[in-house]
């Protein structure tokens, strides 16, 4: 897999991150740079820069690269990708449009949701393993165009976590009872504590799925923002080898002493060192409109009345601009494994064709005005005076 492509969605998805709302969220940045790789490509200026430098690539390749990256990830044991394109049966295609946009062409849009939207559901459904059932993006008869995403990602831990209930009485869950995992093995070295700038210490505990897929936990201090934790371990993950192992941390404290973030030295009766993990199970679910943060995206300019060429003459002479796109994506951590999906789609819409019109002057003097009286000829003034206000009232 490219090296650059991966820098590039990880740069993005720390970006991202740190423009989360507080609270329970989940997004997927390789669920979006795709398709903004894709519309760098298909993309005119001053659109097509944007998209460029949101996604992180050169425009002339960004459609190449998407399609590779897909690829490459549906080769994967555990993840899966798709990309899908649906096009309205009243849509005039440039010549090129093959070399812009390399997702399949699905199928045609008739602007009749009750036709289009199923058709758009099933797909999501087929490519996320039914995890998502819906595709994020209302249909209109201005839906031109569709591209579309899917990923789905469902893993079985090489060792499986103890079920329980746990109760908590003080810290920020206290009063809740929660649905609780346990799990002991020998492998220390799957907790490293990093040193991170604007995020201070962070500890990061790699969780191993039984094929090809990690899911990496982090922590911080307490008084650190959710967004400098999340970028920082959005960061860290890209340095699997970097930080303090556990192997270190162990000796670094006598039993009760805290080490990192949410670690602390303790004791055990086994035959030599190990690590218990113990984390709630989680199931986190997410809808993103994704135009909320079009600047970030690179969607700014692409959003705008494109006028009488539309941003988008690679794909189409007809007028065309992003009017919708959306995200959904869940992610579900529990005993026995780890599954996630994300479905993103962005919406192409015809804008309004302009017309032609005469031309009209219109003036209003509806503030105070001066004026002045001169003879025609010669423009000598005979009279000159302002209105500050009306003097004559209606009746």
């Amino acid at each position: 897999m490219d090296a650059d492509v991966v820098r590039a969605v990880n740069d993005l998805t720390a970006r991202w991150a740190r423009e989360f709302p507080q609270g329970n969220t989940v997004a997927s940045g390789l669920g979006l740079w795709p398709l903004l790789a894709i519309l760098a490509t298909a993309a005119d200026e001053p659109g097509r820069a944007e998209l460029a430098a949101a996604a992180g690539v050169d425009a002339s390749a960004g459609s190449q690269q998407a399609l590779e990256l897909v690829q490459a990830i549906d080769g994967s044991d555990d993840l899966h990708a798709a990309l899908g394109v649906w096009v309205s049966e009243q849509l005039k295609l440039a010549e090129s449009f093959d070399t812009v946009m390399p997702a399949p062409l699905v199928g045609a849009l008739t602007g009749n949701a009750s036709v289009d939207k199923p058709k758009l559901d099933a797909w999501a459904a087929e490519h996320t393993d039914n995890l998502i059932r819906e595709m994020p993006i209302q249909v209109t008869p201005d839906l031109m165009l569709v591209l579309a995403s899917a990923l789905s990602l469902k893993t079985t831990w090489a060792a499986p976590f103890k079920e329980m209930v746990r109760r908590f009485y003080d810290g920020p869950w206290s009063g809740g009872s929660w649905r609780w995992l346990e799990r002991v093995d020998g492998d220390l070295d799957a907790v490293r504590r990093y040193e991170h700038p604007g995020a201070a210490w962070l500890t990061v505990v790699t969780v191993p799925g039984d094929a090809d897929v990690d899911v990496l936990l982090g922590i911080g201090q307490p008084q650190v923002p959710q967004a400098d934790v999340l970028a920082a371990l959005i960061e860290t993950a890209a340095q699997p080898t970097d930080g303090v192992p556990g192997s270190q941390l162990i000796s670094q404290g006598e039993p009760g002493s805290d080490v990192a973030p949410g670690a602390t030295v303790g004791e055990t009766t086994a035959p030599r060192p190990d690590l218990k993990l113990s984390l709630p199970s989680f199931n986190v679910e997410a809808e993103h409109d994704l135009l909320e943060l079009s600047e970030l995206f690179g969607l700014g300019a692409v959003t705008t009345d494109p006028g009488a060429h539309g941003h988008f003459s690679a794909i189409s002479p007809t007028p065309l601009a992003v009017g919708q796109a959306k995200q959904k994506v869940l992610a579900r951590f529990f005993a026995t494994g780890f599954e996630a999906a994300a479905v993103t789609a962005v919406g192409l819409m015809r804008t309004a064709m302009p017309t032609n019109q005469a031309r009209r002057l219109e003036v209003t003097l509806d503030r105070p005005f001066g004026f002045v009286a001169v003879l025609r000829e010669s423009r000598l003034p005979i009279v000159a005076g302002w209105v500050e206000t009306p003097t004559e009232p209606g009746d």
